[in-house]
């Protein structure tokens, strides 16, 4: 399979890194197309795809497609792109794009296939949402999941719950950062120097987020399992029930939901 992204920003070089990185794919198999063609140049030397002088020599190189670039970048992209992408898989990595959004403007002629990244997916540690209403040959979709598997989790999910699945995982990342960020503050405020303190609260997280996903418990329990009757942590737990923590978190994702 060739693979070319046409646009080249943060999470499309994480995901070609990823991709040669993982050995999925080689290098000489993987294009980017970008405007700034000293900037793409620079980074395909880094990270080993080939660069693209153009989007036609891009799409005429590829199988598949990968849109990665803005979203209100896709129209034009696409209206240029359109009569080179008949028969080829198209992959949107670009927020707030669906299968309709795509199928309006290119017709049945190319196959589509809509994923919702995040930013974790940089280390490997990703959340892939993969809209379910796709166009994809069966052996397409294989390959595709097969490949960006290697940056994280991939989950198929319904066309209706890709808007609050990515207000989830793509807008969750942040929110688990202030809440690293807010632990640390308080390690600092009783002398834990700031370094330390990040990586002691950011590993933690990954521990608990880890336990959770090996062991298939409720986080309920795993919870229980660390408060001790009259101990230290279920105070802290009564003072975070007390300021509200679980209504802030489901409010948070009203307020994107609801704009």
């Amino acid at each position: 399979m060739r693979i070319g992204f046409i646009g080249m920003g943060n999470m499309a070089q994480a995901m070609a890194a990823g991709f040669i990185y993982s050995g999925k794919i080689d290098g000489t198999d993987v294009y980017a197309f970008a405007p700034h063609q000293d900037k793409l140049k620079a980074n395909a030397g880094k990270i080993g795809f080939v660069p693209a002088p153009t989007v036609k020599a891009l799409v005429q190189s590829v199988d598949t497609v990968i849109i990665a670039c803005k979203p209100y970048q896709i129209e034009e992209v696409l209206k240029g792109a359109a009569p080179d992408l008949e028969g080829k898989a198209l992959v949107s990595v670009a927020a707030g794009w669906g299968y309709d959004n795509y199928e309006a403007i290119l017709g049945k002629k190319v196959r589509i296939q809509c994923i919702m990244p995040n930013t974790p997916s940089m280390v490997g540690e990703g959340v892939l949402l993969f809209e379910n209403k796709n166009s994809l040959t069966d052996n397409e979709k294989s390959e595709i999941i097969d490949l960006f598997s290697c940056l994280g989790l991939v989950e198929e999910i319904p066309s209706e719950l890709m808007g609050i699945g990515g207000a989830i995982s793509g807008c969750g990342p942040a929110f688990m950062d202030m809440i690293m960020e807010s632990y640390a503050d308080a390690a600092v405020k009783y002398g834990i120097p700031r370094t330390l303190a990040y990586k002691l609260i950011a590993q933690t997280m990954l521990g608990s987020a880890k336990l959770e996903l090996q062991s298939g418990s409720h986080p309920g329990a795993l919870k229980d399992a660390v408060c001790s009757p009259g101990g230290t942590t279920i105070r802290g737990v009564a003072a975070l029930e007390k300021a509200g923590l679980r209504g802030a978190c489901i409010d948070c994702i009203d307020a994107i939901m609801n704009k």
